[in-house]
């Protein structure tokens, strides 16, 4: 791409989002003969048309609509990426995109997103909840953090938390009127709280660890969500047995409103991972934010003083 089909390619951004040839020229400082010019051009040597124009609408192609989808982002982490260049200071300010599953957030970002605040005033989190395993790059985001056990391929990843501990739950109520599971074929007994895979759609087995070795449980149940934290809820109201993070209901079962069942036979799971695409290495933005949350994951004693 050379620089003209840049300056093009933002131009064509700017119709389509502004909605007119006129609007897009007031956006970009130029006049609107020059927009359209440039417009023309740009379809000539795609070879392709991309809005359908009259006298009073402007609508996208469906060329033009794939081209938007794919490089609305683009640009805009182009945009980014520029202005941290221009800020002198390390972290810079502006915006950074992550992707991230509740818990993460729970365990990992809220707890320390005072102090990152504190040093960062001027960097913007824009975190999108979602446990599916995303594509970042294509859905414009920086970074994601997910498990050390489901990361997108090809990306750097950096652990932000130790490994963390699963649990199988229930309410007091549900155990009272229907018993407590002694081993894991009980299991097969109970009313169990199932996860369906965002990005895979299946539901998962029970994975557990017995004196004969690891072994996995297709359990049964009336209720299938598709978020962990539904899944959680569930079981508080007494309608069955779930799966979670200890440290996402630690709080619930210190509290007795939940109780672990099966315990020593959950397994852990890899802890959170911050990945990224390895041209972002260098993102100031990213790299205060990776920095900080590393850093805080460090026993004191460990931690290199500051000056």
């Amino acid at each position: 791409m050379d620089r003209s089909d840049l300056a093009a390619l933002q131009t064509f951004v700017m119709i389509a989002r502004h909605g007119s040839l006129r609007a897009a020229a007031r956006a970009l400082g130029i006049n609107p003969p020059a927009v359209s010019h440039q417009l023309k051009t740009f379809e000539e040597r795609l070879g392709t048309r991309l809005f359908v124009r009259t006298t009073r609408s402007l609508a996208l192609t469906d060329a033009g609509q794939r081209l938007l989808d794919s490089s609305g982002h683009l640009l805009e982490a182009v945009s980014e990426a520029l202005e941290t260049a221009r800020n002198a200071k390390y972290a810079g300010s502006g915006r950074l995109k992550v992707t991230l599953p509740f818990r993460a957030w729970q365990t990992v970002v809220a707890p320390e997103l005072q102090a990152f605040q504190n040093l960062h005033p001027g960097i913007e989190l824009d975190l999108t909840i979602e446990e599916a395993l995303t594509d970042i790059v294509a859905r414009g985001y920086h970074a994601g953090i997910r498990l050390g056990d489901h990361l997108q391929d090809n990306m750097i990843a950096v652990r932000l938390s130790e490994d963390e501990q699963a649990v199988l739950v229930a309410s007091p109520d549900y155990l009272k009127r229907h018993g407590r599971p002694d081993t894991p074929m009980d299991l097969l007994s109970h009313a169990c709280i199932r996860h369906r895979g965002m990005s895979t759609g299946r539901i998962a087995a029970w994975r557990l660890e017995t004196p004969e070795g690891m072994t996995s449980i297709d359990v049964s149940g009336n209720l299938v969500f598709n978020d962990l934290r539904t899944v959680v809820d569930a079981a508080l109201r007494g309608f069955g047995i779930g799966w979670s993070l200890r440290r996402g209901v630690a709080e619930d079962l210190d509290a007795g409103r939940l109780v672990e069942i099966l315990p020593g036979m959950t397994p852990c799971r890899p802890g959170f991972h911050l990945y990224f695409p390895k041209p972002l290495q260098d993102f100031g933005l990213l790299r205060a934010f990776l920095d900080h949350y590393r850093l805080r994951r460090m026993s004191p004693k460990d931690r290199p003083s500051i000056q």
